[in-house]
């Protein structure tokens, strides 16, 4: 923001449909967005803060992008409970290109619906190898874990 007070914010979309789940790429030259223009959610890339492009990523829906930390790949929800991960190579000089591979499933997500269905239900390490994820209870087939606060208080004898 800097440069004075000539510096307004302005709208990166306007549409009529919903568009969320807005990220911008780690040199900040792309923004991954989910968008439902098709009658379904659908996971787009294009050039921010403007630019000539738009490239649809998700092949049969998907929501909630997120980079990896290098900006080399793109990984989202699909819309049958998968996540997804997609390679890209983008390409930021005198006339900007973005290029994507066909998405490949990594894992069923089992991502819990959040309740205002505009909140992350997970995110991603830099690395791209771990991701954190909100799951429905008993969906998963990891063991449960549980987690006991104050536990040396409830031993007797215990001086802590």
């Amino acid at each position: 923001m800097d440069g004075g007070a000539d510096r307004k914010p302005v709208p990166f979309l306007r549409s009529g449909f919903n568009e969320l789940f807005g990220q911008l790429s780690p040199d900040g030259h792309w923004m991954a967005f989910t968008t439902d223009e098709s009658g379904r959610r659908d996971v787009y890339v294009q050039p921010f803060p403007a630019g000539e492009g738009r490239w649809k990523i998700s092949i049969a829906g998907g929501e909630q992008p997120r980079w990896r930390g290098d900006g080399k790949e793109l990984f989202f929800a699909g819309a049958d409970g998968k996540m997804v991960a997609a390679a890209v190579k983008a390409i930021c000089g005198a006339t900007r290109s973005f290029e994507a591979e066909a998405p490949q499933p990594l894992f069923d997500s089992h991502l819990a619906p959040s309740p205002a269905n505009n909140a992350s239900e997970y995110d991603v390490t830099a690395d791209g190898m771990r991701f954190l994820v909100t799951t429905i209870a008993g969906a998963a087939s990891a063991p449960v874990l549980n987690v006991v606060a104050n536990w040396s208080r409830s031993i007797p004898g215990s001086s802590r």
